[in-house]
């Protein structure tokens, strides 16, 4: 299993470093779900769906940049 995960890793670290671009959108969805769970009284009607729904999007990014 570690070297499963070891594999993934690599190939994660591989495929944002050549796309810098894409390494800034995931990371950036990812920190503005984070912000969207912890502001919320200020972030409005059902921050928290929207929190979790940047952060899932934010794992399926690295869970794809892991695939390639």
């Amino acid at each position: 299993m570690w070297k499963l995960y070891e594999n993934y890793q690599r190939r994660a670290i591989n495929y944002f470093s050549k796309y810098p671009n894409y390494n800034a959108l995931v990371h950036l969805v990812a920190g503005m779900g984070l912000g969207f769970i912890l502001t919320y009284p200020l972030a409005g009607t059902h921050p928290v769906r929207w929190g979790v729904a940047f952060v899932a999007l934010s794992v399926v990014g690295h869970w794809w940049a892991g695939r390639k």
